[in-house]
């Protein structure tokens, strides 16, 4: 018989006695994420706030440095029984927590320690993506973002570039004219950049990553990306690259997109909204930007983008006191002062209808810092398509991982799109079989 990676680790935690602190004490409980730097430090900051704001529960908050060690670290610690009360997984890890059987759902720890949440508020398309087939929240929604796209103004401006792209055609036009004009790094890209260039990519263009919805309806998809529109995207991609109209930057080539653009020596970069409050603080003097969401393909309407980063769940395992505690730190997550601060000092997202309408209405898009932020919550509440829901595929970071290989063949190895995306599909969906074995006779929820 199969178990899966958390089964057999949960069901021996709850049976562990659990013996619990003096009853003055504070009841501690751990909290491991996945974010770094500037954003570690704000989660630190979030969680002073919260233990100050109450005397019965003490949360410790673990950075693992980043997504894949996260949900890698959180796998080794339920094999030892040694597991946090709430973890951080990034949107490709999903799938993953779904299937463990080794969570308890958002909406049941709410309940079960009398709060009431109106699940209904949380944005669709962020709360789809950790939601049952039905409906029900699994986890709770927190650091969410989208793609978008990241202009120096005045570089557009010395082009004669009034506003900014809305088509990939007028990407192209600019940056030529970019290079022409003396500008030695028209757009930055870094291969590794999986998320923005090819998986927004394919949701605002309704184009399949896999079949059935990209997997929401069945552990049997498929990969067929060499058969959409990517292959010619993937394409102009290296046209744009072999022409020095797109240059490589990463930390393998010794400086990031994000780096390059800030310091004014890029033009151009595709990132994370989240990364909207960084480049605030970051912009060497000098460099004056704006966001926009991400261009189109000519002849297609926009769909709805997918959210990206990360939701909190809640492992099994643990006390009675331990998951009072994870709920008064998720209640306190969603009121709307903390959604606002949160959204303030890192460029993240509400997730609540009525959280971006409070600060909407009191102008907090209007203020130069922030302005342009809305622009997330307009790309993510585009009208949906049968491949905007999200993507709900086993072993989704090992098949995002390959991606970045199958980028990087053809830009820095000439392997045509087509073959590169051929051999893709392949390689995935032997990870796809994989999985699907390892939960055979379980259906998505």
């Amino acid at each position: 018989m199969k178990t899966n990676w958390l089964l057999s680790a949960a069901l021996a935690a709850t049976a562990l006695t659990f013996v619990g602190s003096p009853a003055a004490a504070a009841t501690k409980f751990e909290f491991w994420y996945g974010l770094s730097g500037d954003l570690s430090e704000r989660i630190q900051e979030m969680c002073k706030t919260f233990n100050e704001s109450q005397p019965d529960y003490e949360i410790v908050c673990v950075s693992q440095d980043n997504y894949d060690n996260n949900l890698q670290n959180t796998i080794a610690a339920f094999r030892a029984n040694k597991q946090p009360t709430i973890t951080q997984i990034f949107d490709a890890g999903t799938l993953d927590l779904m299937l463990s059987d080794a969570f308890i759902p958002v909406g049941q720890l709410m309940a079960d320690n009398g709060f009431q949440i109106d699940w209904t508020n949380y944005f669709s398309g962020i709360a789809s993506y950790y939601s049952t087939s039905k409906g029900e929240l699994l986890s709770m929604p927190f650091n969410s973002s989208t793609a978008v796209i990241y202009y120096n103004t005045d570089a557009l401006a010395k082009v004669g570039f009034e506003g900014t792209p809305t088509t990939w055609t007028q990407v192209e036009d600019v940056a030529r004219k970019m290079k022409a004009a003396g500008y030695d790094c028209p757009v930055a890209f870094d291969p590794a950049g999986a998320w923005q260039w090819f998986e927004q990519f394919s949701a605002i263009h309704n184009q399949p990553i896999a079949t059935k919805g990209n997997g929401f309806g069945g552990l049997d998809a498929e990969l067929v990306v060499s058969k959409g529109k990517f292959v010619d995207q993937l394409a102009w991609i290296k046209k744009m690259y072999d022409e020095g109209l797109f240059i490589h930057k990463s930390k393998d080539a010794g400086e990031t997109a994000n780096d390059a653009f800030v310091n004014g020596k890029c033009q151009i970069t595709s990132s994370s909204i989240a990364d909207h409050g960084t480049f605030s603080k970051q912009a060497k003097d000098g460099v004056h930007w704006t966001v926009a969401m991400l261009p189109m393909l000519e002849g297609f309407e926009r769909t709805n983008s997918l959210v990206g980063g990360a939701s909190l769940w809640t492992l099994k395992g643990k006390s009675a006191e331990e998951y009072k505690g994870a709920a008064a730190f998720y209640n306190f997550l969603a009121e709307p002062a903390q959604a606002e601060w949160w959204s303030t000092v890192t460029g993240y997202i509400p997730v609540t209808n009525t959280g971006f309408e409070a600060m909407k209405a009191k102008g907090f898009y209007d203020a130069a810092p922030y302005k342009g932020r809305e622009l997330a919550i307009a790309s993510l509440t585009m009208p949906a398509g049968e491949n905007t829901r999200g993507i709900r595929l086993g072993g989704y970071p090992s098949i995002r991982a390959e991606m970045v290989k199958t980028i990087q063949s053809v830009l820095f190895n000439n392997v045509p799109a087509q073959q590169a995306l051929e051999e893709f599909d392949a390689k995935g969906n032997e990870v796809l079989r994989r999985f699907e074995a390892t939960y055979a006779g379980k259906s998505l929820l």
